[in-house]
């Protein structure tokens, strides 16, 4: 079996309403743009105003015939199109598909459109056409992939709320380092929200109440002491995971060292500081490394007042201290199912890049004794990295990435 320090990242794929591909994503990162607004994708319209980022125009994956394209879900639409991306710089075409996985972080999916669904066929249902009976499952974005890019090793989803996208990662790291499949693709798929979904996020309070609508640009607040709750934003990402060396001329991006998933054994959205501090423990130990030679964290940070407040905590308790911190969300906007694989996505840019983006809206820390990377951005080297992700129903995980070479792994 492959130790953690051989599995690393070949391939990498984004689309969020701020950039499509790794370049303009990376571009808005470090130019702190946005897109927040009032969303006004149909399905998310209702009595009050839902704040979020929508990505702009149409999305077409170069796979899909006239006749697919017609029947596939937006989530299926941003999803090939995205895994198109890392396939292409992974070369996957060069790779047998029956040693290729695939692992989709996220279910409930296609919650928008099953919503226009059932009000366009209340009062008509015979002519539901037969594709639905497919399309409510999770099993048939998985199928939509592995048709249309030949994979054949393995395919699921798993579910982690906010945390699935990273789980994705952790589970098709295991599944390489099993030797269940030389390659396997993560997937953070696109979560498409309904305002049912809205409204029932903005009730409990995670959401941003509707007076934000009025400055939209100044909603997303993570870790600033006049955060609301979280603001929505399309998202998916991809990255492809293999052995180092298995296939010789692909650079990678770095090593995926350590990684770990710790419960509260809570049904509820509550953070629990020790769940959280128990997965970054968890990785650090994985991966063979102390708190002070962490770098830079990308953490959760979903501008939750409860949330921010625990994680930052946890980042204290754990010695994290010196590390920078930035909030990608601030930025994207919280992508749910997608938020921990776009995150891995901008830790892994920012890690090449030596260059850290700025956090938008950061005038008044939560924590004034974290290292927080202001508006400004930041220049420095970043030799071991962490990302964080948190989901409701108490999951907590923890990803510990190097740069290749750095030589920490035990």
């Amino acid at each position: 079996m492959s130790t953690p320090g051989e599995i690393t990242v070949t391939g990498l794929g984004v689309t969020t309403a701020v950039g499509r591909g790794k370049a303009d994503f990376a571009r808005a990162l470090y130019d702190g743009s946005h897109r927040f607004a009032v969303m006004e994708r149909p399905g998310r319209q209702h009595d009050t105003r839902f704040v979020g980022a929508e990505i702009p125009g149409q999305v077409t994956p170069g796979r899909l015939t006239a006749r697919e394209l017609r029947t596939s879900s937006f989530t299926a639409r941003v999803a090939l199109t995205t895994l198109e991306e890392a396939w292409e710089e992974a070369r996957l075409d060069e790779v047998d598909g029956e040693r290729v996985g695939l692992v989709v972080g996220g279910s409930n999916l296609g919650q928008r459109e099953l919503v226009l669904a059932h009000e366009r066929h209340r009062d008509r249902p015979a002519f539901l056409r037969p594709g639905y009976g497919l399309s409510f499952l999770d099993s048939d974005l998985c199928g939509q992939c592995t048709a249309a890019f030949g994979i054949r090793g393995l395919a699921h989803t798993v579910g982690g709320a906010s945390a699935s996208g990273q789980l994705a990662i952790i589970e098709a790291a295991e599944a390489v380092a099993a030797g269940r499949v030389d390659v396997c693709v993560a997937l953070g798929a696109l979560m498409d929200l309904s305002y049912w979904e809205c409204l029932g996020l903005r009730t409990m309070g995670a959401m941003v109440p509707d007076r934000c609508a009025d400055a939209p640009e100044l909603a997303c607040r993570p870790f600033d002491q006049g955060h609301q709750g979280f603001v929505f934003g399309e998202a998916c990402a991809a990255l492809v995971i293999e052995r180092r060396g298995e296939r010789r001329g692909l650079e990678d991006y770095g090593t995926l060292s350590g990684w770990s998933v710790r419960l509260d054994g809570n049904r509820g959205p509550d953070p629990s500081e020790d769940g959280e501090s128990g997965a970054i423990r968890g990785a650090l130990d994985r991966a063979g490394l102390e708190a002070d030679q962490i770098d830079y964290v990308n953490p959760h940070g979903t501008a939750s007042p409860v949330g921010d407040r625990t994680e930052a905590a946890a980042l204290r308790a754990c010695g994290l201290t010196g590390a920078a911190v930035n909030a990608t969300k601030s930025v994207t906007g919280h992508g749910l199912s997608a938020a921990g694989a776009v995150e891995a996505v901008a830790t892994l840019l920012q890690m090449r890049r030596g260059r850290l983006h700025p956090t938008r809206n950061l005038r008044d820390p939560v924590d004034g004794g974290l290292r927080w990377v202001g508006d400004g951005g930041l220049e420095t080297e970043v030799r071991h990295a962490m990302s964080l992700s948190a989901g409701f129903g108490g999951i907590n995980t923890a990803l510990c990435v190097s740069a290749s070479g750095s030589g920490s792994v035990r």
